[in-house]
């Protein structure tokens, strides 16, 4: 019988040759051939980001028309004694109410940060940097919804605090938010987890016992 006639062995040289084809453009082994890209940013994490972000929100916005509504007329609450009490105040300004002048500058830098915060989301590749971002999203989200439609007027509002710690600082939940998240992104940065690390993938017939995870020789 005909070589070409065999449907087997034309099988097993359109194997041969796609190898073949493989180590001809990269310059490597055949088993290189098989291995797939590193994976780049996915939308399954910025979704998560996306969606941290907006529990905050949510979380914060609720809080603030619960603070108006119940606090109003300088009414107190404690909650740990005189250590932390809810009370209702109004910050023009930055923390510790400072640039209650400018309140609109506040407005164009809580804009910013926002564009700023969901660009490196959409980059990013690691899973606890996403929800990290996710909170510094939702807390600078909700502090420019406050800058842009509350009272007094349209890119000068006033943001709502009324977590009152023993006097020292008058906060909001969206203000927790974005401390959790700095606090995450140091320790994420100490522990040497990057934002945009891409996986290196080993190579082909290594012994994973004898490489480790940066896929360098333990010899």
């Amino acid at each position: 019988m005909n070589e070409n006639d065999d449907p087997e062995a034309k099988t097993v040289a359109a194997a041969d040759g796609a190898v073949a084809d493989g180590a001809a453009a990269g310059g490597a082994g055949a088993g290189d051939a098989l291995i797939a890209p590193a994976p780049g940013p996915t939308r399954r994490l910025f979704w998560s980001a996306l969606g941290v972000a907006l529990g905050l929100l949510v979380v914060d916005q609720s809080t603030k028309w619960w603070a108006v509504d119940a606090l109003a007329d300088s009414k107190s609450i404690p909650v740990f004694g005189d250590f932390i009490r809810f009370w209702l105040v109004y910050n023009p300004g930055a923390a510790f109410s400072m640039g209650t002048g400018v309140t609109w500058i506040f407005t164009v830098f809580a804009g910013i940060a926002v564009v700023a915060i969901a660009w490196y989301a959409w980059r990013v590749r690691s899973t606890p940097w996403s929800y990290a971002l996710g909170l510094l999203l939702g807390g600078a989200t909700s502090h420019f919804g406050d800058r842009l439609f509350r009272e007094p007027a349209f890119g000068r509002g006033h943001v709502v605090d009324f977590i009152d710690y023993s006097g020292f600082f008058v906060g909001n939940v969206a203000d927790i938010g974005i401390f959790a998240g700095a606090v995450s992104i140091v320790v994420l940065s100490f522990r040497g987890i990057e934002a945009t690390q891409v996986p290196v993938p080993a190579e082909a017939g290594s012994d994973p016992a004898e490489t480790g995870s940066d896929g360098k020789s333990r010899d």
